[in-house]
């Protein structure tokens, strides 16, 4: 499975315990897409969040942010590691 990298905006003023509720209403679908979210980072200063999954297809990630209710079109494969 490919692994992948996706960048949200929007999230100013966005708690940490806020961030967790985003992260898990992904998990809770994330078997309808066969994708798995590792992990999600904020930046509150920027109100960006940045979250890494491993799935079959970025249009597969998208998906499950969409249905969890924080869609991005900014996801990135990540081909190689250092």
């Amino acid at each position: 499975m490919a692994q992948f990298m996706d960048v949200h905006d929007g999230f100013m003023g966005v708690t940490p315990d806020q961030l967790a509720e985003a992260h898990e209403a992904d998990l809770a679908i994330e078997d309808e897409e066969g994708v798995h979210f590792e992990r999600a980072w904020l930046d509150a200063e920027s109100g960006k969040v940045f979250c890494l999954s491993h799935g079959p297809s970025k249009e597969a990630i998208m998906r499950v942010h969409e249905a969890a209710g924080h869609p991005t079109a900014e996801v990135y494969e990540l081909t190689a590691e250092v």
